[in-house]
């Protein structure tokens, strides 16, 4: 079982209470996402921020299931935006999915990404020991 480090009293504490380190058992297996944007398996992108957040974490949680993980196993999530006021529409997006699992987080304002109409970039790293 991950545990999330959230050190409030001796560290200020982040604008969305996220964790300041997840620390990962021993004999975990560990898994590195590469970045996921909002692409749709046609390969469109829909138009606004929290749309191509959804599909991000649609393909999150595709990889996640093919790794027999979930969302409470994601130990740190960094994120690319091209603007910071898309902070609120990841936020909103990631609450539900979550609950109370909180990781830490780097947050990465870019000017753009290689490809047109992309305004968001997540990436994870995931944690998980099976049970004997």
């Amino acid at each position: 079982m991950l545990t999330v480090h959230t050190l409030n009293d001796e560290i200020r504490a982040h604008s969305n209470n996220a964790g300041h380190a997840t620390e990962v058992p021993a004999n975990a297996r560990l898994l590195f996402c590469n970045g996921q944007v909002g692409a749709q398996l046609d390969g469109t992108v829909p138009n606004t921020p929290k749309e191509q957040i959804q599909v991000i974490f649609e393909r999150i949680e595709t990889i996640l299931t093919a790794s027999r993980m979930s969302f409470k196993d994601i130990v740190k999530f960094t994120v690319y935006m091209t603007h910071k006021d898309i902070i609120m529409d990841y936020l909103e997006v990631r609450g539900p999915l979550l609950g109370d699992h909180n990781p830490p987080a780097t947050l990465l304002i870019v000017p753009e990404f290689p490809r047109a109409g992309i305004e968001v970039e997540i990436e994870v790293v995931a944690a998980k020991v099976d049970d004997a």
